[in-house]
């Protein structure tokens, strides 16, 4: 070997080297080479043409809002939000499914007829989304099929897919009402923790993706993952809030920031404007999942206010390393914008509690409608119709309790919450006899009523019998208010 070649293999090793140090930060990130460099090891191609997440296969997108009615808007102003910020991150429109009522745009209380914000001062996110699943097609079935790949499992909608290979990331986003163990949709029945964990998993079994990543708003969402997801399905999930607590809606009337003066309904939710607004701004090839994590984990405990929840995660952790390119493509107009947590920037946010939303919108309403007029009536029938709902439930749960477990330990089992790590639940199938038994006798649950479904779930875990329940209920029962909340309708059987 002469000289000349010597020199040449230690030149080649030394900036090899030196490459392989430069290319990894302390945080498991990228520090970008210079760009002569950085062309010279990818064979002479700027990242551009030659982008890192183009070798891993396609990209995948599931959206869904599971409510409907106008009080819930801010869940598919999410939805549409994140539409949007898929399409100006590269993913092709066949390759997102989209699920939303679709009943807000255009909604005779929406003051701007056809045009859907997800901030006060935010644009138009509703034109150009797709209506692939909408009105009674959003359902558990069909968003499950989605997921599987099983066209011949729809019913209704567009018919798009996941159709995804062994090679692709699938990013699923899912915002609504929730309660321990299960997740609202605008049809019935609604979605139980066990259930989806036993899609992702036959999704698994197929082999058809790389990895998978779930973002999760809801109240108690927490409560959908933990003591079920295993690690090793190469699923990622992060949930807007624990398993005992509730999420928020932001951007409301008459808190800070607040919607534009001619609203009266909460625009967006606190967890999911923050991974968003995050991914709005940032260049998603340089910020990881574990960043963005983080990033809005600080936001939306909202400066240890009343008004936050605890963001958690779950499944395999290590996925979290990943860019978020992977799953959100990325807007090639942030690609010389630096990663920065700019949390400390932003001033705690006035927030609502999830459950809350539907009655700060009815109120609004009602205080500025003219006096006298049908929109005000209305307004005035929706708040005394909505707490009659609520205070029938809350009592007659209660009392069922007292009447299987006595008055004092009544109140103690029901509200017990079970170590982190477990389940809701031993048994899902008792879960959703007890709730079935008790519907038939009190009325629907409805979005406010999955707060107690741990109170079910425990009944479940103590060994009480569908017969007690059954007895107990008819006795705590005896009317039910005659309002559309109460309708089974809005109940979790079908």
């Amino acid at each position: 070997m002469n000289i000349f070649s010597s020199a040449l293999i230690v030149f080649l090793v030394a900036t090899l080297s030196c490459a392989a140090f430069a290319a990894r930060d302390l945080d498991g990130g990228i520090i970008r080479m210079p760009s002569e460099a950085n062309r010279f090891f990818r064979g002479g191609r700027t990242e551009e043409e030659n982008p890192e997440d183009d070798a891993e296969g396609t990209r995948w997108a599931v959206l869904l809002a599971g409510s409907s009615g106008y009080w819930n808007y801010r869940h598919q102003a999410d939805v549409c939000h994140a539409y949007q910020l898929l399409r100006k991150g590269g993913l092709k429109e066949e390759n997102i499914v989209v699920f939303m009522y679709d009943d807000i745009a255009f909604s005779e209380d929406n003051p701007r007829s056809g045009i859907i914000i997800n901030s006060p001062h935010g644009d138009d996110v509703y034109k150009g989304v797709p209506k692939d699943y909408t009105g009674e097609h959003v359902t558990v079935d069909n968003f499950f099929a989605v997921i599987l790949g099983n066209k011949t499992a729809l019913t209704g909608g567009s018919g798009k897919v996941v159709d995804s290979g062994p090679n692709d990331h699938i990013f699923i986003y899912y915002t609504d009402h929730g309660g321990p163990g299960v997740l609202g949709m605008p049809t019935t029945p609604y979605l139980y923790a066990n259930d989806l964990i036993e899609v992702l998993k036959k999704k698994h079994a197929s082999g058809t993706y790389k990895s998978l990543v779930f973002y999760l708003e809801a109240c108690e969402s927490g409560s959908i993952f933990e003591g079920l997801l295993p690690e090793g399905l190469n699923i990622y999930a992060t949930t807007a809030s624990n398993a005992d607590e509730s999420s928020w809606g932001t951007y409301c009337p008459g808190e800070y920031p607040s919607p534009p003066p001619e609203y009266d309904t909460c625009l967006g939710d606190l967890y999911s404007v923050a991974w968003m607004e995050d991914s709005d701004i940032h260049n998603l090839r340089t910020e990881t999942l574990h960043q963005q994590y983080e990033l809005v984990k600080t936001r939306t405990i909202n400066g240890n206010a009343v008004y936050g929840s605890h963001v958690m995660q779950y499944g395999d952790i290590g996925i979290s390393k990943n860019h978020l390119v992977l799953y959100l493509g990325t807007n090639p107009a942030n690609d010389n914008y630096t990663f920065v947590d700019e949390n400390s920037l932003r001033p705690p946010m006035k927030a609502v509690n999830q459950r809350d939303a539907d009655l700060v919108h009815f109120w609004h309403k009602y205080r500025y409608a003219p006096e006298g007029s049908p929109r005000k009536v209305e307004a005035q029938k929706q708040v005394l119709e909505a707490m009659a709902h609520r205070m029938h439930l809350d009592n007659s749960v209660k009392l069922i309790g007292k009447l299987l477990f006595g008055i004092e330990k009544g109140p103690e089992v029901l509200n017990t919450v079970r170590p982190t790590g477990q389940p809701l639940v031993d048994d899902w199938d008792c879960l959703k006899m007890m709730v079935r038994t008790f519907e038939t006798h009190c009325g629907s649950l409805s979005q406010y009523g999955m707060k107690h479904m741990r109170s079910f779930a425990n009944i479940c875990n103590a060994g009480i019998q569908k017969e007690q329940v059954a007895e107990a209920s008819a006795q705590a029962c005896v009317s039910v208010p005659p309002t559309p909340w109460s309708s089974l309708h809005k109940g979790f059987s079908a």
